[in-house]
């Protein structure tokens, strides 16, 4: 595998304009899984579901998007998650069903060091870790394995306060991005996890723990994209959008898929936030996720392929 990306999935329900809501999927690390597997990278997943029928369809859409599946086990005693998304003036507002979910319940002992060590990247995020005490240490054994067979880490910190009190997620996130080769935060969380406003800082402040590669996504100004002793702003590119919902996903995984096609940082930035901008166009996590050559042709229209 190129990627192995380790987090809970949720079936999603997404609000449309005429009040039905649409079912598909999400959860940060399968979305990320999904996006970078459109982008050419073999992919695979790390997880817990229920032996339901969400759990079900996750398989089936791993199966329809070549996604391994080695690494995924099914709990019959625990339920797949699921959340809402509901739009309004002020964006999009998730709403959560994932308490006692067959992913926040894996541990550490589920955490097998060699199918880590076969994977290019192992792929994490702060929700990981927010979703359980478990969970969390589990994250760690997983990060710890990867570390030790060679393969490097990537980690988002996504913040979500409503799942974990700040302080905690500070220090939970800071020990994991000490252990990160690629930290992919966005600003908003980073502002309230570093105390720092200003991008710049941010990016050192990442480099400082440890990281190789910091791209720190901005919104409509791009990502700041920091690598040795280079540092770039890649621009966004400005589109209609309808629904920003697994924009930031979509990013992390064209930017690993791009990373792992031998592209260095900032031309994986310019492709991910072409995927990311792509994404935003139509509704759900999963269903508007560009593929390669969809990203390609936008790039070569806008003078950048």
């Amino acid at each position: 595998m190129d990627i192995l990306c380790f987090g809970e999935p949720m079936l999603e329900f997404n609000e449309q304009s005429d009040g039905r809501f649409l079912a598909g999927h999400g959860g940060d690390t399968s979305n990320c899984a999904v996006a970078a597997s459109r982008s050419g990278a073999r992919v695979g997943v790390l997880t817990h579901l229920g032996a339901d029928a969400a759990g079900d369809s996750f398989m089936q859409l791993w199966k329809n998007e070549g996604i391994d599946t080695e690494a995924v086990a099914r709990n019959a005693h625990a339920h797949t998650g699921i959340y809402f998304i509901t739009h309004g003036p002020d964006g999009h507002s998730f709403s959560y069903l994932r308490k006692g979910s067959a992913a926040s319940l894996i541990r550490p002992s589920d955490i097998d060091p060699e199918v880590i060590g076969r994977a290019g990247i192992l792929h994490v995020s702060g929700i990981t870790q927010a979703i359980s005490d478990t969970s969390c240490d589990a994250a760690f054994a997983a990060i710890d394995a990867a570390r030790s067979a060679g393969v490097k880490v990537s980690y988002d910190t996504n913040l979500r306060q409503k799942l974990w009190p700040l302080p905690r997620a500070r220090a939970v996130i800071h020990a994991a991005m000490e252990m990160a080769d690629i930290a992919l935060p966005g600003l908003e969380d980073a502002e309230a996890l570093t105390g720092l406003s200003d991008p710049d800082a941010i990016a050192d402040f990442y480099l400082g723990l440890g990281a190789e590669t910091v791209a720190l996504t901005l919104g409509s100004d791009g990502t700041l994209v920091a690598a040795g002793d280079r540092r770039e702003r890649v621009a966004a590119f400005p589109v209609e959008a309808v629904d920003a919902t697994a924009a930031g996903d979509t990013f992390d995984g064209a930017f690993l898929a791009e990373l792992r096609a031998g592209s260095d940082p900032f031309v994986a930035a310019r492709y991910a936030n072409a995927a990311a901008a792509l994404s935003t166009q139509g509704y759900g996590a999963v269903a508007p996720m560009p593929t390669r050559n969809a990203v390609e042709a936008f790039l070569r229209e806008r003078g950048d392929g």
